[in-house]
This record gives C-alpha cells, structure tokens and sequence, in this order.
C-alpha cells in the first residue's frame, strides 16, 4: 500500500527499490506481503507478483483481499479474485480477506454472496486462511464474527486507536471468539513514527535507541492474541529500523507502557486531525488533495510552525485546495476513520483564509 514511488503524485512504483527491501526483508526473515486490488491503482498485486517469482512459493506468505465495493453482481468476486491471482502470478494466496468490512460492505459482501464464493475457493486450495478486515464499531464486529467461522481478522490498532478508534473492544472481542489479529495501521499512517516535539523528547529520554516506530510496534506486537504486525514500510530505512525492533521482539515492560501513555498525552493534545493517509478517500470528484491538506495540517499542529504549513500548502494548485470542497460527502463513505472530511477541509480554508 505504501510501496517507494517514482514520483510522489503518481502511483508507479520504484521496482528497484521494492527489489531490494524484498530481498532484505526475505533475508532476515520477514516474509508476509500483503497486497490489495487497488494499491497503487493496482500496480501493487502485479509488482509482488513478479518480485516474488525469484523465491520459492512456499518461502513467504502473501495476502491479498476482495473490494466487493468494486462488483457489480456476483460474478464480479470470482472475476476479481481470478484478476488477481494472475497480477500475483500465484496459484494460491496463504491470508485473504473480504477487503475494508463496515455496514455498507459487509452487505454487499452478503448481497454478491462473497462469503460462500471465497470458502469454495478455500476448499479448492486457493486460499489458505480466510479472514476479513475491518473498518466500523465493535457492535458490527460483533455481528461478522457470529456471522461465520474465520481464521483471522484484520483491525486498525496501534496505542493511540486503543481507546480513540475503540480498539481494544475489537481486540477483545476477536481475542474471545478465538479469533487470531493481524494488525494493521500501527503507526497510524506514519504518524507515531513522527509525533510531538515534547512526545519524542518523553520515549527519547526513557531508550535514547529506540525510535518511536519502535515503541509503536513494541506496543501492539505485545498483546497475545496478535499474530502478525503490518508496516508500509516505503523506504529501505523504514526497513531496517523495524528489523531491528523484531529483531529479537522485546515486549514492552509495565515501567515502558507507563512512559509510553506519558508520551500519548502529550501528542493528543497536538493532533487535529485523525487522519492516516490511507487514501481511501481519494480521487476526490472535484480534484481536492485531502490526505496531503490533512498531512500538512496536521504537522502544523504538531510543529507549531505555520509559515512551514503555509509555504508547503500554497504549493498546492487552488482547485486541489481545501477551500475547493463541494461538500458532496463521497470522502466521507469511504473514510475508514468516519471522518467529517469535508468539515475539516472547510475549517482549515477558514483558518488560512
């Protein structure tokens, strides 16, 4: 989802780079991919696909996932799903899931009768592990989980979504279904890696090594019901540092999580908006840059540092503006946060208005 690109407004994809975090991941030991049928415009299924036809299949583990928003009847899922294992160049895929599952998917899912297509798939070999992500309350988690038998679940879950994105009731429900937890969103779209001036300075002074992805990925990888740690890891430093982390794990201590909930106090007090870049939002209708507006924004919060913010944000063409927004709430459908996006957008239009 988060691949190195060639160029920060296109989808295209750095392959050499991705070449060679393939080949250091595989190396030390990190060997689960996880795809989808529109990351990187799908550019990202065919990417993995063919950097990974220099390892054995049984080598890694690869994941992918089912939009049934992009079907228009039941055909539709198995013509997806035969699309994508041609793009992953694979007979079989080891994790797949009903792909982003809230209210609205989670019906059509049932409407297109996805569920009943992916356990023949199941049965003939095709997948391995069948699961869901999801993206809505613990009261509709609650409702999928007896819907029918899974192998694992996929939840947004990091220190900050704990409480904020009711997190933890979702863990725990999962964790009592004995449901096993792919995480996704550890980092929150990047977020935790950077927080706060005084956030960083709190974990700093406690383990001046570590970075704060580190305690993140600490935090969620030492809960006992999680099985597997996603990280958009887009640069090979981003790498490198996370190896290390898991290299080997070492769960956080009850001194640690108290250091930890220190830090998280101060940088709630800079976030404005919840936003993790996941782009689910995008394209806008009208052409707005919503994830970018949001990132800047957000990190004017945090620094404090508005000239920065202005300079960086009046780079962006005035039609891709916040001030653009036509209110038609199609953002807002697609939001994995239940974000009023375009509230936000009129805001910040306001505030540097």
């Amino acid at each position: 989802m988060r691949l190195p690109r060639l160029s920060p407004d296109r989808p295209d994809i750095d392959q050499a780079t991705v070449k060679k975090m393939i080949d250091r991941a595989m190396k030390a030991g990190c060997n689960y991919f996880d795809t989808a049928y529109m990351y990187h415009d799908g550019l990202s299924e065919r990417c993995l696909g063919e950097l990974l036809q220099a390892y054995p299949r049984d080598s890694y583990y690869l994941t992918d996932k089912m939009p049934v928003w992009f079907a228009k009847n039941p055909g539709d899922i198995e013509k997806i799903f035969r699309e994508q294992l041609a793009r992953c160049k694979t007979d079989y895929f080891d994790f797949y899931m009903l792909h982003a599952l809230d209210t609205a998917n989670w019906k059509l899912a049932q409407t297109y009768e996805a569920c009943e297509f992916l356990a023949r798939m199941k049965k003939e070999g095709k997948i391995r592990k069948l699961g869901f992500s999801f993206h809505d309350t613990p009261e509709v988690l609650q409702q999928i989980v007896d819907a029918q038998e899974w192998d694992f679940a996929q939840i947004q879950l990091n220190y900050l979504d704990w409480e904020l994105y009711r997190s933890r009731e979702q863990y725990e429900i999962l964790t009592k279904a004995g449901i096993p937890v792919i995480v996704m969103e550890p980092l929150r779209g990047g977020s935790l890696a950077t927080l706060s001036p005084d956030a960083t300075e709190i974990l700093k002074t406690a383990d001046p090594g570590s970075s704060n992805a580190a305690w993140a990925l600490r935090y969620v990888a030492s809960l006992p019901n999680v099985l597997c740690v996603l990280s958009g890891m887009t640069l090979p430093e981003h790498m490198e540092d996370n190896l290390k982390t898991f290299s080997p794990l070492k769960p956080l201590t009850d001194s640690e999580r108290k250091t930890l909930d220190l830090a998280l106090a101060a940088y709630r007090k800079r976030l404005a908006v919840p936003c993790t870049a996941c782009r689910y939002c995008m394209p806008c209708p009208v052409g707005v840059e919503i994830p970018r507006i949001f990132g800047l924004y957000n990190q004017y919060k945090i620094t404090g540092n508005k000239w920065l913010f202005l300079n960086n944000y009046n780079a962006i063409p005035e039609d891709s503006g916040a001030s653009a927004c036509v209110n038609c709430g199609r953002c807002v459908k697609h939001c994995p946060q239940k974000i009023d996006i375009p509230a936000q957008l009129k805001k910040i239009a306001a505030e540097i208005a």
